[in-house]
């Protein structure tokens, strides 16, 4: 392994207010191994309880994997003003949950993430959830949101490596994280 890229545990976050996927990789800087993924279900309860689990549990994975910097999708505009600001409420409590814990945040488009890992930018659900299994070499399909969340991990290890050859990762880094 190069010296250029040192290993490093990325975290992605698909959120929701029902279900938050996750995903854990693992960029060696030649290709991202597979370290865990999954939902956050939240329930059935009222909106502050279920955006306390969010923050709960994706407190818990940062504690239990470790990861360093963290990928979270950013909140499209939806036909329902409701279900965006409850999308973006869920957004916030992982963000919380993250920076608590001392992870670089960076943000991605929807379109950013499938143009990244499909290369197209209008590529559906299957799609991604397909190459996601691709590059991570995964035997069995994770559920969907847990997909989309190693997707945005995936797409943040891209990012991240893109910034390398231009200096950009020496020149951000503080304490051992990248700033981006």
């Amino acid at each position: 392994m190069s010296g250029l890229f040192p290993m490093t545990l990325i975290l992605g976050i698909d959120p929701g207010s029902r279900i938050t996927g996750f995903g854990v990789v693992r960029d060696g800087g030649r290709g991202c191994e597979y370290i865990a993924s999954g939902c956050i279900r939240t329930g059935s309860g009222s909106l502050p309880e279920r955006l306390q689990a969010v923050y709960r549990g994706v407190t818990e994975i940062i504690r239990s994997h470790g990861p360093v910097t963290m990928g979270i999708e950013q909140v499209f505009m939806a036909r329902n003003a409701d279900s965006a600001l409850k999308l973006g409420q869920a957004r916030g409590a992982a963000i919380v949950a993250a920076a608590e814990a001392g992870l670089e945040i960076a943000e991605y488009t929807a379109t950013q993430v499938k143009q990244a890992i499909v290369g197209s930018g209008g590529a559906d659900k299957r799609q991604v959830q397909m190459m996601v299994m691709h590059l991570l070499r995964l035997v069995q399909k994770p559920q969907i949101d847990a997909s989309d969340a190693l997707a945005i991990a995936l797409c943040h290890a891209h990012h991240r490596q893109s910034l390398i050859p231009h200096g950009l990762d020496g020149a951000r880094r503080r304490g051992g994280r990248l700033r981006l």
